[in-house]
């Protein structure tokens, strides 16, 4: 059976224009922050690792090649954001053959739960990963109630 497709070549276009982006690891989209202001998306987005124990939570971001001045850690309203930007290498008379490291800004956000301490937040830059400590506050970690008999 055949089937009559009608052409449109917006669709087309934005299809290529995607893949173009993602072949070149760039988002289109812009970045609209909690206050509402639009800011260009971030070049690359490292990855995260978050565990949890019950004394808080521990957050690895990976970004190796990026230098520790080139990294902010920020708390506003219990929402922790760390952005930074990894330079391009630069290098005279250098003709690069294949470049898949991204360069460029980066941005990650994570909403905190109720249950940590805002004012815990520590920050620490180690082999090119940023580890991130957040204490839970005393009255939300677990304890174990004693029954006791009568």
């Amino acid at each position: 059976m055949n089937a009559i497709i009608r052409w449109n070549p917006i669709r087309d276009l934005a299809d290529v224009h995607g893949s173009l982006s993602s072949i070149l690891g760039r988002s289109t989209r812009n970045h609209v922050s909690s206050q509402g202001e639009i800011s260009p998306a971030p070049d690359w987005v490292p990855v995260v690792d978050i565990a949890e124990n019950e004394s808080g939570y521990l957050l690895k971001i990976e970004i190796p090649g990026v230098r520790e001045d080139d990294v902010s850690v920020k708390i506003d309203d219990r929402l922790l954001t760390v952005t930074g930007e990894r330079k391009p290498e630069a290098g005279e008379g250098v003709r690069h053959l294949l470049m898949e490291r991204a360069s460029g800004t980066f941005a990650r956000a994570f909403k905190l739960a109720d249950s940590v301490d805002p004012e815990s937040v520590e920050a620490r830059f180690r082999n090119g990963v940023l580890e991130i400590h957040v204490a839970k506050l005393e009255a939300t970690k677990p304890r174990v109630i004693q029954i006791k008999s009568e």
